[in-house]
């Protein structure tokens, strides 16, 4: 097998016709995921991934598509497309804002599809205690699962920004390790074993949130990082992804190759980390 030398991971939040911030529309979402079907890449799953990283060989165009949050439109939208290319993705979901109640339609199984708010109107249903509204609910991750267009792994229990909150070192490990501990107690009475992937809500992370992940058994933590390359013996605690424009096929093709190209990428990595003043990737 020609193996992977480097692996993209794609970090997606909403699929709604809504637009706003951190969205891609179902038109582009369909065009990426159609064009990556069509091209030969394979959609892996976080154990292909994580046997990447640790040095086990995966196809030469290999990808990870990843979901933020949990929101209503990546059942309504999404869901639908990836099933229809016969791809998979990662949701990472806030498990606190989830609830029960019946399987709702995804689009193409009515005539018109379920509303999906913009981000910021989520936000403000989460807020006003409608999460219902805008997220999805436990028994369409259980047919997410089932049918294979998604996984679900942690993203905590309450997505805080807990670094805002002035808390002394030892309290803030406690906060966060109760958060965690929450998620998982929730996560696995509602869809099963967890796994030891877990994404840091806003992308922040410090030396305390690492203590804590670490403690709890989470070994791969995924960032919001986008300027560095995801490679065999690369850094577990530190998985690169970069957000997923409202645009066309063509602009992924380009940013795949530009960041991940072995010659191209260290040059353009570099040059972005330097722009916003991040350190440099791999």
């Amino acid at each position: 097998m020609d193996r992977a030398k480097a692996v993209p991971v794609l970090m997606h939040h909403h699929v709604t016709p809504a637009g706003g911030m951190i969205n891609v529309s179902p038109e582009n979402f369909a065009s990426q995921i159609a064009w990556l079907a069509r091209d030969g890449w394979t959609s892996l799953t976080l154990d292909q991934f994580a046997g990447f990283l640790a040095g086990r060989p995966v196809p030469r165009k290999s990808i990870l598509i990843t979901f933020d949050d949990g929101y209503l439109d990546n059942w309504v939208h999404a869901h639908p497309i990836l099933q229809r290319h016969s791809m998979h993705a990662v949701l990472f979901l806030v498990s606190g804002w989830v609830g029960d109640g019946v399987v709702r339609p995804f689009a193409g199984q009515t005539a018109r599809p379920l509303s999906t708010p913009t981000h910021r109107a989520c936000e403000a249903a989460i807020a006003g205690g409608r999460a219902d509204d805008v997220m999805i609910r436990w028994s369409e991750a259980r047919q997410m699962i089932a049918s294979g267009s998604f996984e679900v792994h942690c993203h905590t229990h309450t997505h805080r920004r807990w670094y805002e909150l002035g808390l002394s070192s030892a309290t803030l490990r406690e906060t966060l390790a109760e958060d965690l501990r929450q998620s998982r107690q929730t996560l696995e009475r509602e869809l099963g074993p967890l796994s030891d992937h877990l994404c840091w809500p806003f992308g922040y992370f410090d030396a305390n949130y690492l203590a804590v992940a670490r403690e709890l058994g989470f070994g791969h933590l995924h960032t919001t990082h986008a300027f560095g390359r995801n490679l065999p013996g690369g850094d577990r605690e530190h998985v690169y992804r970069f957000p997923v424009r409202d645009r066309p096929a063509r602009w992924l093709r380009q940013r795949i190759r530009a960041s991940y190209h072995p010659l191209q990428a260290p040059v353009f990595n570099r040059f972005k980390a330097w722009r916003r003043g991040l350190p440099p990737g791999a």
